[in-house]
């Protein structure tokens, strides 16, 4: 028996005060009732602080990895979960920081097992419609002969490489995804996300594009490690050399060895998403670097007198 709904939909979004996650949030409030799940351990208050005044936005402070039980939660009953239940699941929620995986690595291999199992169960509860935030490093590493990637390629990595609770994790989390879909019948979809970019991005934590912009306000050499991947092939040398240019820094790109969390990428074959879904890139990625380093410009300051861990 399908949830009577009131009003507007309810949708649960997982790491929504993270950097993609926040967005999605934003999107998700013309049209649904939005319960952002976060723990704040790889995102920011800051992303989600303008969302809070909407009657129809409510942060549940929560791990993943814990068992989720929506009915605990007394601020919940103004969206009558009880009654309407959840219509869309977007889990998000993940480990990321370059900075930190070192000591994340437990965290992560539990988000990836535990997190993506409790919210599958939850999304079952409901006969929620599931969508989960993948990765693009589930390809492998690019090669010279293969450095585009269609939905059906099948990758090949080190699963027990310093960064496979990350790699693997995702892959084994695509698999508890598809194995839900068919045995309780969800609707379940997965999004391999490639490197992505633009405001909200945390800063100061080693993401590549963040640390560009900041490294060129400041006046300090650019370190370029890895090849951006996107609807075409982009260096990220021209990366730098585009935010040296944006910000008018005098400052100079050097080369020095990758950080372990950061692999090199192909770019991903749109096609089927074009075909299906009718999606297109809109965004230049001129204008979408602008609109980064307006926020970078715009927060730099912030955190850097709020105090931040260095």
């Amino acid at each position: 028996m399908e949830n009577p709904i009131f009003e507007k939909k309810n949708v649960v979004v997982t790491g929504g005060a993270g950097f993609i996650g926040s967005h999605l949030c934003e999107r998700l409030l013309k049209e649904a009732k939005v319960i952002c799940i976060d723990d704040f351990s790889n995102s920011s208050p800051q992303n989600i602080n303008h969302l809070l005044q909407y009657p129809d936005f409510e942060f549940i402070n929560h791990d993943v990895t814990k068992p989720i039980d929506l009915d605990k939660f007394p601020e919940l009953e103004k969206f009558k979960v009880k009654f309407q239940g959840i219509q869309e699941i977007y889990h998000l929620a993940s480990t990321t920081s370059p900075k930190n995986f070192e000591k994340e690595k437990m965290k992560c291999l539990h988000v990836h097992s535990l997190g993506i199992v409790n919210v599958l169960e939850l999304a079952a509860k409901y006969r929620a419609k599931f969508v989960f935030a993948s990765t693009s490093v589930v390809y492998g590493e690019p090669t010279p002969e293969k450095n585009i990637f269609k939905e059906s390629d099948l990758g090949v990595f080190n699963h027990l490489s310093a960064r496979g609770c990350y790699d693997e994790g995702k892959r084994f989390a695509e698999t508890c995804v598809e194995t839900y879909c068919q045995v309780y019948g969800l609707d379940g979809k997965i999004a391999r996300v490639f490197n992505t970019y633009g405001p909200h991005m945390k800063i100061f934590e080693h993401q590549l594009i963040s640390d560009f912009i900041v490294n060129a306000l400041e006046g300090k050499d650019l370190t370029k490690i890895v090849n951006l991947g996107g609807d075409s092939i982009v260096k990220m040398s021209e990366v730098a050399n585009l935010v040296i240019k944006m910000t008018g820094s005098k400052s100079k790109l050097v080369f020095e060895p990758p950080l372990l969390f950061l692999t090199r990428k192909g770019a991903p074959d749109l096609t089927e998403v074009k075909e299906k879904l009718g999606w297109f890139p809109l965004v230049r990625l001129e204008d979408g670097l602008q609109k980064t380093v307006d926020y970078v410009i715009a927060n730099r300051e912030a955190l850097v007198f709020g105090g931040r861990d260095k």
